[in-house]
Formats: structure tokens, sequence, C-alpha cells
């Protein structure tokens, strides 16, 4: 059984957006039974030199949306970096999952070769699509999204492993 560049990018990271949308909805409602700001929430961080949860979201965002976009040969739709809500990140997270949708198995399929350029501050980095799907898209967008999780569990939101994971 063979697994397409599609099947191993769209459902994997559509599944991944999912759950956070549904993490920052179980960290909204929390924030408001207990009646606090949701802002507290929205910056927190685990360690002082890490970015915190509201940059996180965007970071996963931003990586799954161009990562594909990149794939697909075309230009990702920017987004600005201005939430300062759950509401808002939420929407961010559905109109990433928007984009997601909107790339066909034709655009991402048989770029498993293709040579893909990605500069990341002064350094240059060299793929084929495959690795760049597999090394650098997929580990990025689940590590800012597991960090997303940890941020608010460390915080008190109750969420176990099954959010993080989503249901089969």
């Amino acid at each position: 059984m063979s697994l397409s560049m599609y099947e191993a990018a769209v459902p994997p990271l559509a599944r991944s957006l999912n759950n956070l949308s549904a993490i920052l909805a179980k960290a909204a409602a929390h924030a408001e039974a207990r009646g606090f700001d949701a802002a507290v929430l929205l910056q927190a961080r685990l360690y002082p030199d890490m970015f915190p949860l509201v940059r996180q979201v965007q970071i996963a965002t931003d990586i799954a949306r161009r990562g594909l976009a990149r794939l697909a040969g075309v230009e990702s739709a920017a987004m600005e970096d201005n939430e300062a809500s759950f509401d808002e990140l939420i929407s961010r997270v559905e109109a990433t999952l928007a984009s997601l949708e909107g790339f066909l198995p034709e655009q991402i399929d048989g770029t498993e070769t293709k040579a893909i350029e990605l500069t990341i501050r002064s350094e240059t980095l060299h793929f084929s699509g495959q690795s760049f799907l597999l090394l650098f898209v997929l580990p990025n967008v689940y590590f800012h999204v597991t960090t997303a999780y940890a941020i608010l569990r460390h915080n008190g939101v109750e969420l176990g492993k099954r959010d993080f994971l989503g249901e089969p």
C-alpha cells in the first residue's frame, strides 16, 4: 500500500487543527467558567523565552497553510497576526482548515521530488517535497499544537490525551 503526498498531508493536518480548535474552545469555556480574563491564557507561556499561546496557534496555522501552498506551487493567503481572543484564534484555525480543504490531490500528489528552498533568518534550507512535508511541515505543526495544548493544560484547562488526538 502506498500513501500519496496528499493523504500524508491534508488529513493529518486537518485532524490536528480540528483538535486544536476544540482545545481552544475548551480553554475559552474554562476561563469563562472560572471568571477570569481569557487574555491571561492567550499570553501564557511554558517558559519566559517561549512564544505565548496565541503565537503558537499562529505559527501552527501558518506552517500548515504555507507548507501545502509551497508544495502545490501557489501563493498562500496572508493572515494578520492580530488575534486577541479565543474566538479570533478559532476563526484563524477554521480559515486555515478551509484553505487545506481547497487543495486538490492532484496539486499535492507527485511533489515528492520537487525541490523546495526555505529561507529562515539567514539560512536557506533545501528539501525534496517529501522531506519538506515529513521532516518540516508535519513536525512543526505538531510541535506548536502540542505546545499550545501544554500551555493550556499547565494553566489548569481540563484536557486529556484524547483532546489532543481527537476521535478516531
